[in-house]
């Protein structure tokens, strides 16, 4: 595939590199976790064969994330939210309006976001070697152990870009597949080595292990396929039994995706594109709600007067909707003295309540805010169901000038430089079950 046209989508201020391959009806996006690069991936045949066999299937559309390969290389660690981003920047620089996303191993977790928050453009998930949380805990006992992870940071921090380093992860994933072993590692070196600078590649590798979806698994309306190695089971299974409807299909061997039973996955992906993919415009949504109050407002009133209490209010509502347009924050009603907003990325509604609170104080005021990230019903241009009663009840948990969240939104904002201060366990009026919130902590 000499001569490759790469192009560039804009995702904020990021340039995201991108290429297209075949013209089929069906959109098919493409996102390689760990390290890729889109040209240097294709100088191989056997994955360059595997790719043409893709786009046999529709318009297939690979892309670089942010970070790694042909891709720009932000300051800041990038959140689970900004990658999903991507993903909607790519589609709409080729124009397509509903694709299947194809993910493998930590891009998962950015598909799997993006198909539950953007359904009416997700057509069907194919989910490659995905894992919901990436470090271990007392209910995720699959993860591997923060101990480990700083093993694998340690190892690659000081190895990247050795053969020493590589040949370890091609001898246990690549070199049973080829017959000609000298010239695939060293393509296999050139791809990492291209694909992602020391620092780069400990990114991406962080970003994995901040990996933690579970609150996400369940809102997930699109068809699903997950395809893994036996050795990757466990997750697999994790995740196939929280996502409503997946389908699950062990491959045998033990390679990429690439690699070892190529035949198989892509007989299996046609198969299930062929019977998965409806025209069902989506009934529930993935959002997250904002809640804003202002506290003792009847006692403000009271002191200031009905006209100066008037001007203080508008002065709050012109503050708050300004916010709300800065953090693409959408809102949906406004109830006394607060405001109801749903957003479509948890680490910008906790930003946009914490710059409400601190804006409002030079109006002589304080608010209190609750943030929460769930699976709404989408009744025309509103949203409603249980997640929203859940937003509303921990708003009036918060304290005054405190902006409280659930442990969903604290997961899925991991590695967004966001800090918490655990509030303990919490029973919310009307809502059944107990639930753990956090405050976001003064910077």
């Amino acid at each position: 595939m000499a001569g490759l046209d790469v192009r560039y989508a804009r995702s904020g201020d990021v340039a995201i590199a991108y290429h297209v391959l075949g013209d089929g009806s069906l959109d098919l996006v493409f996102a390689a976790g760990y390290v890729s690069h889109l040209t240097h991936a294709l100088e191989h045949p056997v994955i360059s064969t595997f790719f043409e066999r893709l786009a046999s299937l529709g318009r297939l559309i690979r892309f670089d994330r942010r970070g790694i390969g042909l891709s720009d290389r932000p300051r800041d660690v990038p959140t689970l939210e900004t990658r999903m981003d991507d993903i909607r920047a790519v589609m709409d620089a080729v124009g397509s309006r509903r694709a299947v996303l194809i993910a493998t191993g930590e891009a998962g977790a950015m598909a799997t976001l993006f198909a539950a928050t953007y359904p009416e453009r997700v057509a069907a998930l194919v989910l490659w070697a995905p894992f919901a949380r990436g470090v271990v805990s007392d209910d995720y006992p699959i993860g591997e152990s923060e101990a480990e992870w700083q093993r694998q940071f340690d190892e690659m921090e000081q190895g990247w870009g050795t053969r020493q380093f590589f040949e370890k992860q091609f001898a246990e994933t690549w070199a049973t597949e080829f017959g000609d072993y000298e010239t695939t590692f060293e393509w296999y070196c050139e791809v990492l080595r291209c694909g992602a600078s020391p620092g780069a590649a400990l990114t991406a590798h962080r970003m994995a292990m901040d990996v933690d979806v579970r609150g996400v698994l369940a809102a997930i309306r699109v068809p699903v396929l997950i395809l893994h190695r036996p050795t990757m089971r466990p997750d697999a299974e994790y995740m196939a039994e929280r996502i409503p409807f997946a389908r699950r299909v062990e491959v045998p061997g033990r390679a990429s995706l690439f690699v070892g039973s190529a035949e198989r996955t892509l007989s299996e992906i046609a198969q299930f594109l062929a019977t998965a993919i409806g025209d069902a415009e989506p009934e529930t949504v993935l959002s997250t709600v904002l809640f804003t109050d202002i506290v003792g407002s009847t006692e403000h009133a009271a002191a200031l007067g009905d006209r100066r209490w008037r001007e203080t209010l508008e002065s709050h509502d012109a503050t708050v909707r300004r916010l709300l347009d800065g953090f693409r924050g959408r809102e949906l009603d406004t109830a006394g003295d607060g405001f109801f907003a749903s957003f479509d990325g948890p680490a910008r509604a906790v930003r946009c309540a914490v710059a409400v609170g601190r804006s409002v104080v030079d109006l002589g005021i304080e608010v209190r805010c609750g943030v929460h990230t769930g699976e709404c019903e989408i009744r025309g241009d509103k949203i409603a169901g249980l997640a929203v009663h859940v937003g509303a009840r921990i708003a009036s948990e918060a304290k005054a000038g405190e902006v409280l969240v659930s442990s969903t939104v604290k997961d899925l904002v991991a590695g967004s430089g966001i800090e918490f201060e655990d509030r303990g366990v919490h029973d919310l009026k009307g809502v059944p079950g107990e639930w753990r919130l956090f405050a976001v902590s003064p910077s």
